[in-house]
């Protein structure tokens, strides 16, 4: 009976023995439809003032930044 060795026995085995085999790809996610006026996560850049502005009033602030954003382009929902 022939006992294979417990540490590989050349480099190439080695290196071979510390990779993971590949895992398959995900398949792709379900095309949904799109949400009417639904609402996307942005980064955006304001200044500090503005911010705080918008933020003194407690929470619900990204809201009324949207609202004034809508009320400058003169857009309605």
């Amino acid at each position: 009976m022939t006992k294979t060795p417990r540490r590989p026995v050349n480099a190439m085995d080695a290196a071979e023995a510390l990779f993971k085999p590949a895992k398959k790809p995900a398949p792709p996610a379900p095309e949904r439809p799109a949400i009417p006026n639904g609402k996307e996560m942005v980064s955006i850049r304001i200044d500090n003032d503005i911010l705080a502005f918008f933020q003194e009033d407690g929470p619900g602030w990204q809201d009324r930044i949207n609202d004034a954003l809508r009320a400058a382009i003169k857009l309605e929902r």
